[in-house]
């Protein structure tokens, strides 16, 4: 009984220890941008997630959040492809429709600072990964230059927001996930695979299409078709792959 007690403890220490972390990335004099980092050992990359809605988490300073998101569910599921997943809040609601906030300058300052912020810190491959209204938060970034677009290794989409596109200059890696029965009427099926459609012929991309799992609430809320309840695991793995093979 001691040998197993002893074994047990062994192999609890060496265990790659993979625990969340909240770190705060400074802007100016402004509250700062709340992140959490799920960590593995010996990533091979990280992928920064944007919720879609209003953004806002509200992450306390243990890591704990009440948001039901789909990238909340989903946190841990990066890790087994050896991949540190770090969702990304924000201290003021980015809104919805007409008064969406994700293309304004200070949202995509706060984006810049937590890319600049993690490629520092863990100087591994970045990719940024938005979901819903997060679409317009990713692909407005990955439009905005070339000095931004080099600090990234790609952007991913899912349940892509109407309004979301990337320009034709944009030359990284761009993967587009879309739920086959999403009945949110802001973020219609045509609009990711729309994304992929207009890619250079050149150019790394990829259309996925996942369907079954199950559709509660809201249309366009995290438990619906849209926010692919019941299929996290399948959506992760496809992110994770199209992350790893590129």
């Amino acid at each position: 009984m001691k040998f197993i007690r002893a074994f047990i403890f062994l192999v609890l220490l060496i265990a790659p220890a993979a625990y969340a972390q909240v770190f705060d990335v400074p802007y100016k004099d402004d509250a700062p941008t709340r992140t959490l980092l799920t960590p593995v050992k010996n990533a091979k990359a990280v992928v920064l997630l944007f919720p879609g809605g209003g953004g806002v988490l509200k992450l306390q300073d243990d890591g704990s959040t009440t948001n039901f998101h789909t990238f909340v569910r989903s946190k841990d599921l990066w890790a087994q492809y050896g991949i540190d997943a770090v969702l990304v809040d924000t201290p003021y609601d980015l809104g919805a429709g007409m008064r969406n906030s994700r293309s304004i300058r200070d949202h995509q300052q706060r984006i810049l600072n937590v890319v600049t912020y993690y490629k520092e810190k863990l100087n591994l491959p970045v990719w940024i990964f938005g979901h819903s209204m997060g679409t317009v938060s990713v692909t407005e970034f990955v439009n905005g230059g070339k000095e931004k677009e080099s600090l990234i290794g790609g952007v991913i989409v899912a349940g892509t927001y109407r309004s979301a596109t990337v320009d034709s200059d944009v030359k990284i890696p761009v993967l587009a996930i879309h739920h086959v029965d999403d009945g949110c009427a802001s973020t219609p099926f045509v609009t990711s695979e729309r994304i992929i459609e207009s890619r250079p012929k050149q150019s790394i991309s990829q259309f996925i299409q996942i369907d079954g799992g199950i559709s509660e609430g809201d249309a366009c809320g995290s438990r619906a078709y849209h926010g692919f309840n019941q299929k996290e695991s399948e959506f992760v793995k496809a992110a994770a792959q199209f992350i790893l093979k590129n």
